[in-house]
């Protein structure tokens, strides 16, 4: 081939040489036309085509780098221009393909800038040919193109700077707009990989880099969140599990898509944002959710190891700072120093953080500080690490402490001992006892490292060998706590401050106590330890103690020992259970190895005892442990030997706990975990657990907008979670409940409804039963008849009717009931409830009635047939209707109220207990005295009692520690107060009960959740009600108000106007107080607390949520509430600085996004207004470029700010806090409310920055809504292209249309897109035209750019007399 060529070539060279040198004396005279310079080129090319026809497609590629060799290894420059000439003519004949050429061209070893002459040849024929190339060769050439001029140096002759130029023609014709050769977005991507943020471009490039990156800002604007770096999460909030608030883990940039120059600020690393997340409490799994961190892999993340250490010396400076700091008892800080301690166990303990690394890091930051008075607590918190670890780790790893220690310590005297009767002892003797724990690693590694006592740790280490030497350790101080942490990794000194704690709650051997029920004894301790000691304890120690409680749990289940555990252990393993430093020991433990082992030992005692824990004692567990554990209980109700009266009610409690706790966040994430096999996590037998489910998933889908724009469950995660339930437990709901649901939910229900057997029959077969009863004379054919499985479950129905009539029942019918069993007697209830309505419907009323709820009562109190929670679990379950419905909530307002049985039982618990059990030292005993005076009986033996003859039962009761009728009536309290809440005639009784047992919040676990969610689920119902809602809140709000400190919730100006407001005279508030009750969600306005006991995790989102409570009760409509949150920042507030306006608006959108639908909607009528004011909608009111007005930060920052940018950033605050349900309305507001009203580029565009930064979040979280916004996009574009006769700005328009192509929806709307385009004008047909690559669209531009050629071949060989050409009817610049 190479010789062929090379023949061919050397001839062309001949002939170039002839028309070079030939005839030059008479060159003017015989000048050829360009029409014969055509000829010639084609007449040299035409043996070279003839060998091209010949050659196969795979040498193509070869042969053209032969000829650019050849070209590049002349040195005539007039040959090789003449060689250039016929390269063009062969691609211009499409003899060559141009993008072959280019290639070759540019790939040429021979191109070098020192062979100016070459080099500016080649360039000048790249651009001449460059314009036949595909999009994507241009991209590549340009890549290449700019490789080479970065070979240029820094320094050059200016003599030949004017040949280098040629390569920036090419580039300048590349990125020419109006050339459109390729998308520009594929030119600012190569661009900015080669020049990224801050790295300045080539100087031969000059300004033409630098212009048009900057002509993409407004693109990158476009894409951008207002004041983003601002906004900041509520931990453990919905919001806060999204993709929003992701960072890369290894500079902790945001994840932008796409190579824009994003406004500068968006590339620095988030340092304020982890630090924040990092400083709440309860915020682990948000981190590491965040940085992409999973606990499988272990892996180092140096940026939140640099965090936690600035995390550190930030407490060190508050300890410092500090007015009242006493390094005895801690000061504001301590909270701090807690839950640092926490969060570095929790990141070294998994390898994200190295903690010597992290100790070298605190020595360098800290040195030269003076910063001495936090050094105890920093200590302390090494300690924790230090005592836990050093078994296992290098003596190296820990010795940079003893540099800190140097540090911190300068003293040349011996620190004194502090008082250890004082908690905060153990804090300052925590750097002696690294040091022992340091000194004993080394004698055990027979180290050489060895370090003597420090001189002024002297006086703190021989205290603490002479406690060691004294053998009879007391509980009065932190003697006991300062040993267990000196000494915990040497077991012959730790054995005894250990053993100490140990017999100290499990009670000496040989005395018992009494607990409630019969048969029930327990070892004989009975007070805790506290949790002031169990804070002085180390990691280390804690641990050493929950694993010898639970090795002892283990060993008592498996001895099946009579005597039960002791109260001051149960409730001493509740309170080291709250520590999450200790989680594998700890809540992991009792979930996955304490209970299993406790349940295989048949130990029903113990269980019991376990499960009360969980029910009464537990607090922050994590959402996948309950849902394990209520996959546990469903399983558990399924073996026979928990067909026990007790055992089953303590199940079945327990169970409707965990479910109606989860927090609406919480449900999608756990559920979908079992979408595999849903019957795990569904009860197969109670219908009642089941429909708390449906009520639960009905309020989390509600409160989390997950199905909003949504007609149906099909394809979503809980449609089989919803089929498998209606395979269970087949039921109907009542029309008054079915309409609180989402409309989904409503639809599925409505579709899947079971009939339902009437009243009538009900009533026959009772009857018959009855006859049957009494009918029958042999006993043991009575007992199985009406106990065998399988039969009609009435057998309450007949004891109802036996005491309506007879005022009696017999031993058979107690021998029945024995027979029946706990769980099959949940479906007599279950019957018995629905009879019960019956009956009360057609009662004669007046001395009947009252007979009727005295048999009732008498059932529940004084025969002990069925317990009052139970019951009136199942009465509010049923799905009754009309005057029916009205008659169940009837009964329930009688078995409550009508008797004093229950309410006595209330009153007394609240008057004389505390919720606040981690403080108490003698809940046992008033828990004994309750049950004394109201004692359980849980085995009908008030119907043994007084059967004729009477039977004496002696039934072995399960220990109850916590648990009584009130505690276990709070969550079906909670399902009541929402049954009467959907029917409007019952809403005074509801507010007699709210009188009556409304006290009992008090020991409500989750009261503002629970108030937050009522109020949110039942917005519509509640709407025109203020004085329930106001009666609802009160209630609850003033149960609490003696344990609680002032101002803990509610407002001050809500306590005096709101809650006490009357009908003739609403108080309507101004604008002052949505200013102040804003201002709330600032660090500091709330009293602090120890969160680890408090209904939420961490001060934000306790002022979330209290923030919305007090919103969503004022008496004012949500749409008028909505949009003055709104005006707190639009319209001008003294109470708003100017400087945090954005701090606000994070607030707002925080606040807003956690209420109803009518409090955030109106966000989308403030839009509205604003694409409609002049300012968008005229070309003559606002004449500036249309991206400053909408740049919020620069306008508000030079006091030029405008009310559409104002609401461009509030609009961002609030929708980067939005679940991804409540952005899913987006496509809808576009296409239905936006686009008939957008005319104008500036309404388009303004749409555009509104929209552009949520389509990331779109794409992974709901695909389809980001395709219909991208087709709304383009309508919109269609409508703005028909209105207006000039566009500006067309260039960044397409920029962010190839952006939304590109980074998310590639070809997926292509179809509905194309038609869009073929409509528009051709300068934007043109730019867009590589968006689709339709067959239609490149038609149409080949005739443009024919005539483009024809337009160029006239500017550069006009003919004479060449007629003027009209560029504008060619629509083509």
């Amino acid at each position: 081939m190479e010789t062929q060529l090379q023949s061919i070539f050397e001839d062309v060279v001949v002939i170039c040489a002839f028309l070079l040198t030939g005839f030059k004396a008479n060159i003017r005279m015989f000048m050829d036309t360009p029409e014969d310079e055509r000829t010639k080129l084609i007449s040299c090319l035409g043996a070279f085509r003839q060998y091209w026809g010949t050659l196969p497609q795979e040498s193509h590629e070869q042969c053209v780098q032969w000829i650019v060799r050849f070209i590049h290894s002349q040195h005539s420059p007039k040959r090789i221009s003449f060689l250039h000439d016929c390269l063009a003519m062969a691609v211009e004949t499409s003899l060559l393909p141009p993008r072959m050429v280019c290639v070759a061209l540019i790939s040429s070893d021979s191109l070098e800038w020192e062979r100016t002459q070459l080099w500016a040849l080649t360039f000048k024929l790249i651009r001449k040919i460059i314009g036949g190339m595909d999009y994507k060769g241009v991209r590549d050439l340009l890549k290449a193109v700019l490789d080479k001029i970065q070979t240029i140096p820094t320094t050059v002759s200016s003599a030949i700077v004017q040949q280098l130029l040629a390569a920036r023609e090419v580039v300048e014709y590349i990125l020419d707009r109006n050339a459109c050769l390729l998308p520009a977005y594929f030119a600012i991507a190569e661009i900015r990989k080669m020049y990224p943020e801050g790295q300045l471009s080539h100087w031969l490039l000059g300004s033409l880099i630098s212009d048009f990156v900057d002509s993409f800002r407004p693109t990158a604007r476009i894409n951008s969140i207002c004041g983003r770096c601002s906004l900041l999460p509520v931990v453990n909030n919905s919001g806060a599990i999204c993709n929003s608030w992701k960072l890369d883990p290894t500079t902790l940039h945001f994840p932008l898509r796409g190579m824009l120059p994003f406004d500068k600020d968006l590339f620095e690393p988030q340092t304020g944002l982890l630090r924040y997340v990092l400083e709440q409490p309860y915020s682990r799994e948000m981190v590491c959710n965040m940085l992409g961190l999973n606990k499988q892999h272990k892996q180092r993340c140096p940026v939140l190891e640099e965090q936690l250490v600035d995390l550190v010396v930030y407490a060190m400076e508050r300890s410092e700072t500090e007015e009242h700091f006493d390094a005895d008892i801690g000061g504001t800080s301590q909270l701090l120093w807690q839950h640092l301690s926490s969060q570095l166990i929790f990141f070294v303990l998994f390898q994200f953080a190295s903690f010597p690394h992290m100790v070298l890091s605190l020595h360098q930051k800290l040195a030269g500080r003076g910063l001495i008075k936090g050094r105890d607590h920093l200590m302390w918190v090494l300690l924790q690490f230090i005592s836990g670890s050093i078994q296992k780790n290098a003596l190296a790893d820990f010795l940079p402490v003893m540099k800190l220690f140097d540090l911190l310590y300068p003293e040349k005297e011996c620190i004194p001992v502090p008082d250890i009767n004082k908690p905060q002892s153990t804090h300052s003797f925590a750097m002696t006892c690294i040091w022992i724990h340091l000194n004993r690693k080394a004698q055990n590694d027979n180290s050489k490292l060895q370090i003597p006592i420090p001189h002024s740790l002297k006086l703190h280490h021989e205290f603490l060998q002479q406690s060691l030497r004294n053998k009879s350790l007391g509980m009065s101080d932190y003697k006991i706590a300062l040993l267990c942490n000196a000494y915990s990794t040497n077991s012959e000194c730790f054995t005894l401050p250990m053993g100490v704690l140990v017999e100290t709650i499990y009670g000496n051997g040989s005395m018992r106590i009494n607990l409630p029920g019969t048969n029930c004894m327990a070892s004989g301790s009975v007070t805790p330890l506290p949790m002031n000691l169990l804070d002085s304890l180390t990691v280390h120690a804690k641990m050493s103690l929950i694993h010898s409680i639970a090795t002892r749990v283990i060993k008592l289940a498996q001895a099946k020992s009579s005597i039960t555990l002791a109260p001051a252990l149960v409730e001493t393993y509740s309170r080291l259970l709250v520590y999450m430093e200790i989680e594998s020991l700890g809540i992991k433990g009792f979930i996955s190895q304490l209970l299993p082992n406790v349940f295989k030992s048949h130990a029903w005692g113990i269980l019991h005892t376990l499960l009360e824990m969980f029910s009464y004692r537990m607090h922050h567990i994590q959402p996948h442990y309950r849902v394990q554990l209520l996959s546990h209980l469903h399983s558990l109700a399924a073996v026979p030997q928990t067909n026990q009266n007790q055992l089953h009610l303590c199940v079945e409690s327990t169970a409707l706990r965990l479910i109606t706790a989860l927090g609406s966040s919480e449900v999608q994430p756990q559920f979908t975990r079992f979408l595999n096999d849903p019957k795990t996590v569904l009860s197969a037998e109670s219908e009642e657990l089941n429909r708390a489910l449906i009520l639960t998933l009905a309020r989390a889908t509600h409160v989390t907008d997950f199905f909003t724009g949504s007609d149906s469950i099909h394809g979503t995660w809980c449609k089989d979670i919803l089929q498998t339930i209606m395979n269970f437990t087949p039921h109907n709901w009542a029309s008054h409940t079915l309409s609180c649901f989402p409309a989904p939910l409503q639809a599925f229900f409505k579709q899947n409804n079971v009939p339902q057997e009437s009243r009538f029959n009900l009533k026959k077969n009772v009857e018959e039963e009855y006859r049957k009863w009494k009918s029958m004379a042999n006993e043991n054919d009575i007992i199985t008849h009406f106990s065998m499985q399988g039969s009609p479950p009435l057998f309450l129905c007949l004891l109802w009717k036996m005491l309506l009539e007879t005022d009696h029942i017999n031993q058979i019918g107690f021998r029945v009931l024995e027979r029946i069993g706990a769980r099959a007697l949940v479906a007599h209830v279950r019957t018995f409830a629905d009879f019960l309505v019956y009956e009360f419907s057609t009662s004669a009323g007046g001395q009947q009635l009252n007979k009727c709820i005295e048999i009732l009562n008498d059932m529940v109190w004084k025969y002990n047939i069925v317990t009052l929670d139970r019951l009136i679990l199942c009465l509010a379950m049923r799905s009754h209707e009309g005057n029916e419905a009205q008659v169940c909530y009837f009964i329930i307002q009688l078995l409550l109220l009508k008797p004093n049985d229950f309410r006595n039982r209330v009153n007394d618990f609240v008057k004389e207990n505390a919720p606040e059990h981690w403080l108490q030292s003698d809940w046992h005993n008033k828990h004994m005295s309750y049950h004394k005076k109201y004692p359980e009986k849980l085995y009908f033996e008030g119907l043994a009692d007084q059967v004729n003859p009477p039977m004496q039962l002696q039934p072995q009761y399960l220990p109850i520690y916590f648990g009584n009728v009130c505690l276990r009536f709070l969550p079906v309290f909670d399902i009541v107060i929402h049954r009467f809440l959907e029917l409007l005639p019952v809403s005074k009784s509801l507010e007699t009960l709210l009188d009556h047992l409304g006290g009992l919040y008090k020991f409500h676990d989750r009261p503002v959740t629970y108030l937050y969610n009522t109020l949110h689920y039942y917005e519509r119902h509640l709407r025109d009600r203020t004085n329930l809602k106001r009666k609802l809140v009160h209630a609850i709000m003033s149960s609490l108000k003696d344990n609680r400190a002032p101002g803990w919730c509610l407002s001050e100006t809500y306590l005096k106007c709101g809650m006490n407001a009357r009908e003739d005279n609403v108080w309507i508030p101004d604008d002052t107080y949505y200013c102040k009750l804003i201002g709330r969600l600032s660090p500091g306005p709330f009293p602090t607390c120890d969160w680890r006991f408090n209904e939420f995790p961490n001060p934000a989102a306790h002022a979330l949520h209290v923030t919305c409570v007090e919103l969503m009760a004022l008496a004012v409509s949500g749409k008028d509430v909505g949009n003055a949150l709104l005006n707190v920042v639009l319209t001008s507030q003294p109470l708003v600085p100017r400087e945090n306006i954005t701090a606000w608006m994070n607030a707002i959108g925080l606040v807003i996004t956690a209420l109803p639908e009518p409090y955030w909607i109106v966000l989308h009528d403030r839009i509205v207004s604003v694409i409609g004011s002049p300012v968008l909608t005229s070309e003559t009111e606002w004449a500036g470029y249309p991206f400053a007005l909408l740049d919020f930060t620069a306008c508000h920052q030079s006091y030029s700010e405008m009310n559409c940018s104002y609401v461009l950033a509030l609009a961002h605050a609030v929708w980067h806090h939005s679940s991804i349900g409540q952005l899913s309305l987006i496509p809808k507001f576009l296409s239905e409310t936006l686009k008939p009203v957008v005319q104008t580029e500036f309404q388009l565009l303004y749409v555009y920055h509104l929209v552009g930064p949520f389509l990331q979040r779109f794409q992974q979280e709901r695909t389809r809504c980001m395709l219909e916004i991208g087709v709304a996009f383009y309508e919109m574009l269609q409508a703005v292209d028909q209105h207006c006769q000039h566009l500006s700005y067309m260039d960044p328009i397409c920029d962010f249309l190839y952006h939304i192509k590109y980074m998310y929806t590639g070809d997926s709307v292509k179809e509905q897109v194309e038609k869009i385009i073929m409509t528009l004008r051709p300068a934007m047909k043109l730019r867009l035209r590589f968006i689709t690559h339709s067959s239609l669209i490149e038609t149409f531009l080949l005739m443009l750019s024919s005539c483009v050629c024809v337009i160029y071949s006239i500017i550069l060989f006009p003919p004479s007399p060449a007629p003027p050409v009209d560029f504008e009817s060619l629509h083509v610049i």
